[in-house]
């Protein structure tokens, strides 16, 4: 699977401060890795309908069984309701014992600065 292309669900006030989040999943097996694989068409949908997405993309190494994200929210509570409800709370309870390794950033930063770099996201990852 290719890096998903950035995509904007709802497009960000001009100057607006804006909620950015990364993640980094390695799975245990390559089972875990298509598992993975399976059920993002339904998150990635979820994520083209969620209230206050300001963009997110998904980069997928599923023979080295890793996996990011990288998204942009109004604020950390519309990504708490988005991580919380839909296909995502399922999927992240069904992939969790999948998991080797995970890691997360958030940082602050201005809605001009969307997207944010894939180089961005894994130096904050590391």
């Amino acid at each position: 699977m290719p890096t998903l292309p950035w995509t904007v669900p709802n497009i960000p006030p001009q100057g607006a401060d804006v909620h950015v989040f990364a993640s980094r999943f390695r799975t245990r097996t390559l089972w875990g890795a298509l598992r993975f694989l399976l059920r993002t068409p339904a998150v990635w949908r979820q994520v083209g309908r969620a209230p206050g997405a300001y963009g997110a993309t998904l980069r997928a190494q599923p023979l080295r069984r890793t996996f990011w994200t990288l998204s942009a929210w109004e604020s950390a509570d519309a990504l708490k309701a988005f991580a919380g409800s839909g296909a995502h709370r399922p999927t992240s309870r069904g992939l969790a014992g999948e998991m080797l390794d995970v890691a997360f950033a958030t940082w602050r930063a201005s809605a001009d600065q969307l997207p944010v770099s894939w180089e961005e996201a894994v130096r904050r990852l590391a």
